[in-house]
């Protein structure tokens, strides 16, 4: 008779007339604690008439939530998964209350995501497929949720489906192409902070991302890329992220023109000031100049130049990732470093932040600049082009930074410069006072072991040069040092001894 009656009502309910009635007549209520029923006609009944009385009816709709319907429908999909019925009328439910914000903090109360997963899997049509897409993409907007979407594995069943309509000419194949690369991004990306969630362990995600941007290419055409997309080149460079070596989607971007892409819409969007387009294409840029065989390509493709055209830009976060981005590129590469050090008008450009910019962080990066240059730099003429361009007071007063890191980058830079051409650099190593900081941080207590050790690398190639060995020896730099030979870390001791025996003439 109950289920007689469920029947009944969502028939009624069908009629939009009826609705009122049986929204007066509290049926809503009544029919709830139905959803807990173990026959699956009377759950069928009942869903659908719930449903139909309840569609487009926002206050009825957080009164569902509220007495407890969402354990009932993910139950549902749980218990019943292989019921076409139930599932679907478990699935526009959820459809339909997903929008609320109290139905997606029930549901991430709930293991919907992996209910979710096996949908997906089971699904034969396009329409079962747009239903779940749907409701997926409605609970991708709560962070949460997002973070279980992505740890249940949604992103790497997507992917299987997106490669195995891959290529397909029919227009439903396009539509879920689409809507499931959208999905893949929305689920990848960040939230509200524009943090990445979730971890992705699969190669086959891997390369369906890097289908996506070909496809998005493809049809769209170059100046289409906008903010989502230059996060998700950042997203599959990140090696933290991928158990594939970021190398090979690397080389797959560079063949997509990605790199020429992300450069001309940084150039479009510096003009523009949109600041989040151009941390989504600076963070895919510095990744991208990660790989070895990157930095060749982007040397190789005059990457380096148009970059430091961008540095005319004022907007202080571009500059700031700009010239982090050519940092990355210098490392470990004579030749980007040299190609760096011989541009008068970067050097100039970078002379310029390190003594005047208003914002340390510009001023920073730009010092830690001109020292990895001059770190990965075998040239003369590179040492001879910062000294004209007066960069070298800098990396001197650098070696006082209040950062252990940014001093150990200066000591190392001025080391490898001095053995390359010291005589050069003679002149403004007197002027800017080196050899006295160098003995100011070996007497200070404070100063860090490795710092210690690495200006004493310094010094040692300072004694190569008459005027400095007067200076080291007026300044009593050799009282200090043998006081070192007793310091409580082996390395220092080590440095010190050794320093002593080129001061002596030993070696």
């Amino acid at each position: 008779c109950a289920v007689k009656a469920a029947h009944v009502l969502s028939e009624i309910a069908k009629n939009e007339e009826m609705k009122i009635p049986c929204i007066e007549a509290d049926l809503v209520l009544t029919l709830i604690p139905l959803l807990e029923s173990t026959d699956q006609e009377m759950l069928l009944h009942a869903g659908r008439a719930i449903g139909r009385i309840c569609y487009d009816n926002r206050s009825l709709q957080e009164e569902l939530v509220k007495v407890g319907v969402i354990p009932s429908l993910v139950r549902i999909l749980t218990d019943y998964a292989e019921s076409e019925p139930l599932v679907h009328v478990a699935l526009l439910a959820l459809y339909n209350l997903a929008d609320l914000d109290s139905a997606k903090e029930a549901l991430s109360m709930t293991k919907v995501a992996e209910q979710l997963v096996k949908q997906l899997r089971r699904a034969e049509s396009h329409e079962r497929l747009e239903i779940v897409f749907e409701v997926l993409q409605a609970l991708a907007e709560n962070d949460a949720l997002k973070v279980q979407l992505v740890d249940a594995g949604v992103p790497e069943v997507l992917s299987e489906i997106l490669l195995r309509l891959q290529g397909s000419s029919q227009a439903e194949d396009t539509c879920i192409v689409k809507a499931a690369s959208d999905l893949i991004v929305s689920l990848l990306l960040g939230g509200k902070k524009g943090n990445i969630t979730g971890q992705v362990h699969k190669e086959s995600t891997s390369k369906t991302i890097v289908l996506i941007l070909a496809r998005h290419e493809n049809s769209q055409g170059k100046d289409s890329l906008n903010s989502e997309f230059a996060s998700l080149y950042f997203l599959l460079l990140s090696p933290a992220r991928f158990c594939l070596s970021p190398d090979g989607n690397c080389l797959r971007l560079f063949q997509l023109g990605v790199i020429h892409q992300l450069l001309d819409l940084l150039e479009k969007h510096v003009r523009s000031g949109d600041t989040s387009v151009q941390q989504a294409a600076l963070s895919a840029l510095q990744s991208l100049a990660v790989p070895v065989v990157s930095k060749v390509q982007m040397l190789e493709e005059g990457i380096a130049e148009r970059i430091e055209a961008l540095l005319r830009s004022e907007s202080p976060p571009a500059q700031f990732k700009l010239l982090g981005t050519l940092r990355t590129l210098a490392d470990g590469q004579a030749d980007a470093a040299e190609l760096l050090g011989q541009d008068p008008l970067l050097l100039d450009r970078l002379v310029q932040w390190c003594s005047g910019s208003d914002h340390s962080g510009i001023c920073g990066e730009a010092n830690r600049l001109l020292a990895s240059i001059l770190h990965h730099n075998r040239s003369q003429e590179v040492v001879k082009a910062i000294q004209a361009a007066q960069g070298v007071k800098h990396l001197v007063s650098m070696t006082t930074s209040e950062h252990a890191a940014m001093q150990n980058e200066a000591l190392n830079a001025l080391a490898i410069a001095s053995a390359i051409d010291l005589e050069t650099l003679e002149e403004s190593f007197k002027e800017s006072q080196l050899v006295q900081s160098l003995h100011k941080l070996l007497r200070d207590d404070n100063t860090s072991p490795e710092v210690k050790y690495n200006s004493m690398g310094l010094l040692c190639r300072l004694l190569n040069s008459g005027d400095l060995r007067q200076e080291i020896e007026e300044d009593k730099i050799k009282d200090t040092l043998e006081q070192l030979c007793s310091h409580s870390n082996a390395d220092v001791v080590k440095g010190a001894t050794t320093t002593l025996q080129v001061l002596r003439g030993e070696t």
